[in-house]
């Protein structure tokens, strides 16, 4: 029997099919049978590559593969201080990228934890609590209020029971459970007869026996897919990959090109090699990944601030570059929390103030202004609160409540009008009840005073009632056309409607019959899990940002369009959104669906699988998908969206451990402020990719030139393959760190998103780049020539060496000032916005100094003390450098 069509079966059959009696349970010999031929209750988790593989994958990049060739050939020549210090900066690079996955890995086995509660069960006749990992197929389950289902559970015996599924299902409201067979074509979200694995029981009682465990289970699927998802590489991992292709054609050739013209300037074959290994050192910016992921790093504390914890650090840049969020309904966009909204009462329609749990609110009438209560509201009031088995609790300064969230949602409703429905049970206790049923959908109580009181589906209690009570109390004819033209209109807003009525009989017991006819008509109920007031305000910015939303959910549509609505999610006002059902979208062909899915805005009665299609379907238009949520059926889009944003609050486990982000207030305006954050972290990134490659490419020029001119230069090259690291790793980790702390510019968020296809570097940027390279070549080239290079001895040479370090070095601190905006003057921008900047750059020229004066160093890096009149040269170029910068701004700033 197929694990997804136990609910079409009758509890006969269930049972008989599983070899099971319902008050005997399974023997010891049956439960080590099912085990072996079912498997235990336990989510298998995925394999995670072991950090040996994560380390040697740190080595699996073009350029690096570059640099380790650069190590080999100084190693055969003789050059082991040089090819130390190669080697070790790639090593560095490797600890710092492990280092950085290792903290991204999460370590809670998030969907195994999911099943670590004690259930108790039917065994050998004898119930007995045993670990939820220990259940297996055809045990036959207690299930009870508060507990958590531990397994997927076909119900045999029933008594009130409600599940909430809104972790699985995406519904807000509590599902009502019954034992009778359903067809076999019946949606998850509609198996009355079954109980799924992770969903909380919140009412009642009942006995069930477990169909399917572990991987096999509803949860289990889920698992499944969330292993399958595709693994992408982020907006901006995919742009260095194609940028790093490039640059290392551009070093290969400027390589091969210094080599070639070495050889035919007769240079010395040693001279030729070195000078090879020394551009292509140049040329490839060593300190890229380790500042990178420093920058990034920073970005994530920064975001942390705002409680948004980032699990996989690329996910930082993502944001900035997403165009699209799919975002779940029931507790991201709404609180999840079932709230009583307006009443109708007399043939007046009043609306209550106030959201969720809190009892703070206020009666007001059709005109907006605040109303009195009256006997007839107060009865209907009444009759809701004392019709009700839930409670509402105030522990550390927050309510919560007990029992189903829509019977806690009239406890509320009560508080808030002053209703005293505990001193009404003090006097009139409840003597007897019909429980709520799916079958008949409503619920009735009857009290010491003989009165009953009733509560259920309005379609089912308006036509049982023949009077109404009027606003002051007193009986008058019931139009029931009328109130059910006003349960439409409410239904169409996306509220839930019940209707409650009363009843006096003789008796103090109660039956169906009872409440069949002649019963008075208090009021309509209507209720809605409310839209987030800081939702509303995340996805205005959202619009402002050029961001498109999607709701996608499990709720039903015409809840969902209306909710969209409310939070104009469309950005269309009053306008209420397409919407479509999964039902419809499974009859949407694929080579349609990326069309469908860019049109429409809301998303109803989707399934797991139907929301992992629709993320692949708007990736497949090029968007950059973010995908919110936090229930179980959440997970499979979490983890296949480019970033997949995470509840931390109320989220479950599986959700959290498929996504990119978390957040921890549960707040989806922290996805606006995190938004901003990511374009602040790009914009940084391309700050510093502007900066330290225009040093880079300086040295890789100045190299390429000296060969190229090489008796011009008296076979001498300008600068060492070990000085060239120095340059690029003090310079670039050191000092590129301090784009990190750049603040974000004025109109981030009135920006488009940038289109996934544009590349790392803009054609200006790339110009940028080689202006201010030639800048530097021309400086350091009129040090070089002006001091004799080409005629110097070897302790001449040193020093015109350590000269033109400087030169870049302190050029570098320079252009990185102008670097603090692409687009502004530095004087306008000021210097003082970022202080790290101006303490790296004092900290920079005391680790020159370092470089200049002492021996050791000295030693190790081939440079020499510098006179007075030899720093001149340094600042000097460092000033051209950074006017040069300033001017080409001004030029180019309207491009």
């Amino acid at each position: 029997m197929e694990n997804n069509s136990w609910h079409s079966l009758s509890k006969k059959d269930v049972l008989d099919n599983l070899g099971v009696i319902s008050n005997f349970g399974l023997t010891d010999e049956k439960i080590m049978e099912n085990k072996e031929k079912f498997g235990a209750n336990v989510i298998t988790p995925k394999k995670e590559k072991g950090v040996l593989i994560r380390f040697l994958l740190q080595f699996h990049q073009s350029l690096v593969y570059v640099l380790i060739i650069c190590g080999v050939i100084a190693l055969f020549l003789g050059e082991t201080v040089d090819a130390s210090v190669i080697f070790g900066v790639i090593i560095l690079n490797a600890f710092v990228g492990v280092i950085q996955e290792n903290k991204a890995i999460d370590s809670l086995k998030a969907l195994s934890k999911s099943m670590t509660s004690t259930t108790t069960v039917i065994r050998n006749g004898k119930s007995s609590v045993i670990e939820s990992s220990d259940i297996v197929v055809g045990d036959i389950v207690i299930l009870k209020s508060g507990d958590k289902v531990p397994a997927d559970i076909r119900i045999i015996e029933n008594s009130e029971l409600r599940i909430d599924e809104s972790a699985l299902t995406g519904e807000s409201v509590s599902a009502s459970k019954q034992i009778n067979e359903l067809d076999e074509k019946t949606p998850l979200a509609d198996r009355t007869n079954m109980a799924y694995a992770s969903t909380l029981i919140t009412f009642g009682q009942g006995l069930g026996v477990v169909t399917s465990v572990g991987d096999s289970t509803e949860i289990g699927k889920i698992s499944k897919l969330i292993k399958e998802a595709d693994e992408f590489d982020t907006p901006l991992t995919q742009k260095i990959k194609v940028f790093s292709g490039k640059l290392l054609w551009f070093i290969l050739f400027l390589a091969i090109f210094s080599f070639v013209a070495g050889y035919f300037n007769g240079l010395d074959i040693r001279e030729n090699f070195m000078a090879a290994v020394a551009l292509a050192i140049a040329a490839i910016p060593e300190g890229l990944p380790a500042a990178f992921t420093i920058i990034l790093a920073i970005g994530v504390s920064k975001m942390a601030k705002e409680k948004a914890i980032i699990r996989k650090l690329p996910a930082v840049e993502t944001l900035g570059s997403t165009n699209i969020i799919c975002s779940d309904k029931t507790g991201t966009l709404t609180q999840n929390k079932m709230t009583v909204k307006k009443i109708y009462v007399g043939d007046a329609l009043y609306t209550i103030t106030g959201d969720g749990y809190e009892p703070k609110g206020i009666l007001l009438n059709i005109d907006s202004n605040e109303t009195k209560m009256t006997n007839g509201i107060k009865e209907a009031v009444l009759a809701c609160s004392v019709c009700n088995d839930a409670n509402l609790i105030f522990k550390d300064n927050e309510y919560s409540i007990e029992g189903d969230p829509t019977e806690a949602a009239l406890i509320v409703l009560g508080k808030k009008l002053n209703v005293d429905y505990d001193e009404f049970l003090k006097t009139n206790p409840r003597i007897d009840l019909i429980p709520f049923e799916s079958d008949y959908q409503y619920m009735a109580t009857i009290h010491k005073n003989r009165t009953i009181y009733l509560k259920g589906a309005s379609e089912v209690v308006i036509p049982k009632c023949s009077k109404m009570m009027a606003i002051d109390g007193s009986l008058t004819d019931f139009d029931k056309e009328k109130a059910l033209k006003m349960v439409e209109r409410l239904a169409s807003e996306g509220m839930r409607v019940l209707g409650v009525a009363s009843k006096k009989i003789a008796n103090l017991n109660i039956k169906h019959d009872d409440v069949k006819d002649e019963m008075v008509f208090l009021g309509l109920i209507a209720m809605i899990d409310p839209p987030r007031v800081e939702a509303m305000n995340a996805i205005k910015a959202c619009h402002e940002a050029g961001i498109k939303l999607k709701m996608i959910t499990g709720d039903h549509a015409v809840t969902a369009a209306a909710i969209a609505r409310q939070l104009n999610l469309t950005n269309e006002g009053d306008r209420t959104p397409d919407a479509i059902t999964g039902v419809e979208l499974a009859q949407v062909p694929d080579k349609n669906l990326p069309e469908i899915a860019t049109d429409i805005s809301v998303f109803a009665r989707i399934t797991p699988e139907q929301k992992l299609r629709l993320v692949k379907a708007l990736q497949s238009k090029g968007n950059i998908v973010a995908m919110t949520g936090d229930g179980v059926n959440d997970a499979p889009a979490l983890k296949q969206a480019n970033i997949g944003i995470a509840m931390g609050k109320n989220g479950t486990e599986v959700a959290k451990n498929a996504g990119s982000m978390i957040l921890a207030d549960d707040n989806f305006a922290t996805i606006e402020r995190a938004v901003e954050e990511g374009r602040g972290v790009f914009d940084n990134l391309i700050k510093f990719i502007i900066w330290t490659l225009s040093i880079s490419v300086g040295i890789a020029f100045i190299i390429a030139l000296s060969t190229l001119f090489s008796k011009s230069f008296g076979g001498h090259l300008p600068v060492t393959p070990v000085q060239v690291l120095w340059i690029n790793m003090m310079i670039t980790v050191f000092l590129g760190t301090m784009f990190s702390f750049e603040p974000k510019e004025d109109n981030i968020m009135q920006r488009v998103p940038r289109p996934k296809e544009s590349p790392v570097l803009s054609k200006l940027y790339v110009f940028r780049i080689g202006y201010i390279s030639l800048l530097m070549v021309a400086v350091c080239f009129f040090a070089f020539f002006n001091e004799g290079g080409a005629l110097s001895d070897a302790n001449q040479l040193k020093v015109i060496r350590t000269i033109i370090v400087n030169i870049m070095v302190i050029s570098g601190i320079f252009f990185m000032f102008s670097c603090k905006s692409l687009k502004q003057s530095l004087f306008k921008t000021g210097i003082l916005s970022n202080k790290w900047m101006i303490v790296g750059a004092f900290a920079m020229i005391l680790v020159q100094i370092a470089f200049t004066y002492i021996p050791v160093v000295n030693k190790l890096f081939g440079s020499a003390p510098l006179s007075f009149v030899d720093w001149i040269y340094a600042i000097c170029g460092g000033l051209i450098v950074f006017i040069g910068a300033e001017i080409e701004k001004f030029l180019t700033k309207k491009i």
